[in-house]
Parts: C-alpha cells; structure tokens; sequence
C-alpha cells in the first residue's frame, strides 16, 4: 500500500434540497441516497464508501438541517448536527446566493465550533446564468465561518467534483483503509 494512503470520514450537511444527496450518488457512481424534489427525504445518517488509488473516502449523507416542526424533524437536524464531531472532514452544501438566511446562519454557528476542517460546497453552479456572479456567491459566505476551502460545483453536471474531492484528500488523515 502506498504510505501516502488517506482514509477517514466526510460528512455532508446543508439545507434540505441543496443535493447533498445527489452528489454522493454522483461520486459513488450509482444511487444509493433517494434524491426528491420533497425537502426531508433522507432521514437517517446514509454512509457509503467512494475508493481511489488515493484512498477512501466513508462519505456521511445527513437529513437537511432546517428549523425543525417535529419530532421528527428534531431528529433528523439533531442527526445531522451530531456527525460534525464524528468525521475528519466537513462538506457544507449550499446554493449559489447572495443572501445567507436563518438556516445558514444556524449551521455557521454550528460549524465555528468544530475543529474539524469545513470545505463550503457551492452546489448547483450549472444553474447560473452568468458564471462571474459565482465569485459573488463566495464573497457572499466566505467570512460567515472559518472555511478550508471554498469550491464551486456542480453534482448534476459534474463540474469540479474531481478538484472537490483533491480538496477533500488533502485534510484527510494517512491511514489504512477504514472498511
């Protein structure tokens, strides 16, 4: 085995319908999340395993983190918000805006409490019209948290995913194989 062999584990959070979900799917190369239009359609913590030649990648899809009305949707943000302590890397997915809300700001002040590196995800850049407003979408959230990284992508149409998951591999642990 290579001795520059990474392993460990990612958790991608966000609000409900920013295609975290898609995104896994898109990197493991086969449907193993449920993607809806329907906000809430993961509602349990889906682990999936992405492997190269760099390493492993244990990829955490979490419920969206929204204002919960329920028991339900207590559990599920709680499920999500208790993985960031349990994982080598943070994936934040949100859409290009220029506008942060309620439920950004909440998951920021989660985040800033975290030591774990957050790489913040631009997802759904294929919807922009004009690509130089993308430059202020990361204007827009870059001091809302302390961020390793900032990457613009598209899961839909696979633009930058590759550069996503470099990114990722850099802040990951050398180790064995987890699984």
């Amino acid at each position: 085995m290579d001795q520059n062999y990474k392993s460990g584990f990612v958790s991608l959070i966000g609000r409900p319908n920013v295609g975290k979900s898609t995104l896994m799917n898109h990197l493991i190369g086969q449907k193993i999340a449920i993607t809806s239009d329907k906000p809430q359609t993961t509602r349990n913590k889906i682990q999936t395993v992405y492997t190269d030649d760099r390493g492993q990648i244990i990829f955490h899809d979490t419920p969206g983190i929204h204002k919960a009305k329920n028991k339900l949707g207590e559990y599920m943000v709680n499920v999500a918000e208790h993985t960031l302590k349990e994982v080598d890397v943070v994936l934040w997915l949100v859409e290009p805006s220029t506008f942060i809300g309620a439920g950004e700001q909440h998951i920021a002040e989660q985040l800033n409490q975290v030591k774990t590196p957050v790489i913040l995800v631009i997802n759904k850049i294929d919807t922009v019209k004009n690509q130089e407003q993308i430059l202020t979408f990361i204007n827009t959230y870059k001091d809302i948290c302390k961020f390793a990284e900032i990457v613009p992508v598209s899961a839909l149409k696979d633009k930058n995913t590759d550069l996503m998951l470099d990114l990722i591999y850099k802040y990951l642990p050398e180790g064995p194989p987890v699984l």
